[in-house]
């Protein structure tokens, strides 16, 4: 769209961390802040996602600098951060900015990426997704944790191959017997049962 068809003007926005928006399965492009006139969904500069990427949780609190552009033919809105500053409430803020229960386009805080390339999934890859599914659904986990198909890992000889996202953890020749034991070192719950002997990543 054409800066003719656009009016771009500076904000600022005070409010809550909802979470990130990722893209990829492990790129951050955008932010959900809950503000007193309501949430938002920014999309996040270079140097803005550099300067937040592991130093951001849930409820902190934010002002947002950046450029809001208005479509003049579709009444649009959209927001770019380029300043992210971790700050206080300021007194009686607080109180009025209500967190969703769920927010706008919010996704699962965590990932994990498989390999759908064909070795993978001739080696165990399929069975390895079916487990997946099934163990995070039992564990009430499936809308925290996504289960993402990907390209080639460059590590076919080793299939099948996934990562567990955010923290980027490999780990190759994974079968299905060995889901419950990665779930329990990446996502543990209270349990009074032995633990599952643990997995080692690569890398």
């Amino acid at each position: 769209m054409s800066k003719k068809y656009q009016q771009i003007s500076p904000f600022i926005l005070e409010g809550r961390f909802l979470g990130f928006e990722i893209e990829d399965g492990f790129k951050i492009k955008r932010l959900n802040l809950a503000t007193a006139e309501g949430a938002y969904c920014i999309k996040l500069a270079k140097e803005a996602r550099a300067s937040v990427r592991g130093v951001l949780t849930p409820e902190d609190w934010l002002t947002i600098t950046g450029e809001k552009r208005i479509n003049l033919k579709t009444d649009e809105v959209k927001y770019k951060a380029y300043l992210i500053q971790q700050t206080s409430p300021a007194q009686g803020v607080a109180a009025s900015v209500s967190v969703p229960a769920t927010p706008a386009k919010a996704k699962p805080q965590a990932t994990i990426l498989v390999c759908q390339k064909s070795d993978c999934m001739k080696r165990g890859g399929k069975a390895v997704c079916q487990a997946l599914q099934a163990e995070l659904h039992d564990r009430g986990l499936h809308d925290q944790v996504s289960i993402k198909m990907t390209g080639c890992m460059k590590q076919c000889k080793e299939a099948p191959n996934l990562v567990v996202m955010p923290g980027k953890t490999c780990y190759s020749r994974i079968q299905a017997a060995d889901v419950s034991a990665l779930l329990d070192q990446h996502f543990p719950q209270p349990t009074s049962s032995p633990p599952s002997p643990e997995l080692t990543p690569i890398g």
